[in-house]
């Protein structure tokens, strides 16, 4: 509909913020899950240029703050953002899994559109290493049909394990081959990675250090660098466990211009739900729900593929962003693999995709996951990127964020302001 701008946006640091003492036990959190609220929160309304009485409504998209943080009904903790101004205004948390802070922003314009509101503050949030490995893995298999998939040891590596098989199998490709098309959609990740000072792994991480910026380099690396994880998925085609928060500030067009905001237009959006038990499923080699998300969305927007220059694309394991590419209409069916290989997608190229790092690198706090994808596209469209940017000032872009195994199915198109 065209309704809608993005006239603020802020994204804190992505990372393990813990100090974890091995032989203790003990944990100390460097940036607690209300830090990251305050922050992320703060940054927008200044970066927006908006005061929090001038809000109307908070909604906060957060995954399992209970299970990682001891926190429910963490959407109240917004009001310590601003105190004065935000207190006695709605505050509501979204949960969507890897999803939510997507389907909170879709709330939000909701409200907007309907004329119940005309200013909203947008959060994203996950706090997730206060818990250890298992603790972090019990926590995500909850976001998966628990009675036939969590209930039984399956992990969320395991259930895009099951999509990478699918895939092979569907066009036919080998194992060797299949490691390196997953590897070079990874190596662009990581590359894209070193120049955005907010990711988890920057300058100065294990990806810099490794100089894992190509998929001879992934590939080259001994198994216990690089070991199995979900055969055939191992730990590099894994997205990162980090703590972090984003939040974007949202407005009426017509608000948004009147005031003279720096503005991004949420031009078309679509949330497609699929069945959640993969195993009901009719194939598990192409993102179904997704492509249909994305056919709405574009259709709202008037865009094609063609029209794209930027993507976001959800790359919680290396073969959904093969896949995410291909349900764009990036790449052919079953040919996404072979343009990664070839060095496609990167800063030169339109579409440009993951310039932020995407999960691989820029970390994967799975509240925050789609919020950061719409600020930082944001931050792209209205000339202040943060990171590697395209030579080309960008007119059009796309956030593909998927929760669960693709369960929720979130497409944004975002338009340069007018």
């Amino acid at each position: 509909m065209g309704k809608t701008a993005i006239v603020g946006a802020y994204n804190t640091k992505f990372g393990n913020l813990v100090k974890k003492n091995k032989e203790t036990g003990e944990v100390t959190d460097l940036a607690s899950i209300y830090d990251l609220i305050n922050e992320a929160g703060r940054g927008a309304l200044a970066d927006a240029g908006v005061e929090g009485k001038d809000v109307d409504g908070v909604w906060v998209g957060s995954c399992a703050p209970g299970l990682f943080a001891n926190q429910e009904h963490v959407a109240a903790m917004a009001a310590e953002i601003d105190p004065v101004g935000l207190r006695f205004k709605p505050f509501s948390r979204v949960e969507d899994a890897c999803a939510s802070g997507s389907v909170a922003i879709y709330n939000a314009i909701y409200a907007l559109e309907s004329g119940r509101a005309r200013v909203a503050l947008v959060l994203g949030v996950e706090k997730m290493n206060l818990l250890d490995t298992k603790g972090v893995t019990h926590a995500l298999a909850t976001c998966s049909y628990w009675p036939t998939e969590g209930l039984t040891g399956m992990t969320f590596p395991g259930l895009f394990a099951e999509y990478a098989k699918g895939y092979a199998q569907k066009y036919g490709i080998d194992k060797e081959r299949l490691r390196r098309y997953l590897a070079s959609a990874a190596a662009l990740c990581y590359k894209n990675g070193l120049d955005n000072p907010l990711a988890h792994f920057g300058k100065g991480g294990p990806s810099d250090k490794l100089q894992l910026v190509t998929a001879d380099a992934i590939l080259g690396l001994p198994d216990e660098k690089n070991p199995m994880i979900a055969d055939p998925l191992r730990l590099h085609d894994c997205s990162l466990v980090s703590d972090g928060a984003a939040a974007v500030v949202l407005m009426r067009i017509e608000d948004a211009r009147a005031g003279g905001k720096k503005y991004s237009e949420v031009a078309g959006f679509a949330q497609v739900g699929e069945r959640m038990a993969i195993g009901a499923r009719p194939n598990m080699y192409e993102l179904i729900a997704g492509k249909l998300a994305v056919k709405k969305a574009f259709a709202e927007a008037g865009v094609t593929t063609k029209d794209i220059d930027l993507a976001e694309v959800h790359d919680c394991f290396t073969i959904n962003q093969i896949l995410s590419t291909e349900a764009l209409g990036f790449s052919a069916d079953g040919k996404a693999g072979e343009d990664y290989a070839a060095g496609r997608f990167g800063r030169d190229d339109r579409p440009s995709v993951n310039l932020s790092g995407g999960l691989k690198a820029k970390g994967h706090p799975v509240g925050a996951t789609g919020v950061s994808m719409h600020a930082l596209l944001h931050k792209q469209l209205t000339g202040d990127p943060i990171g590697a940017a395209p030579k080309k000032a960008p007119e059009v872009a796309v956030v593909f964020n998927v929760g669960g195994s693709a369960v929720t199915n979130c497409v944004t198109v975002l338009k340069r302001g007018r």
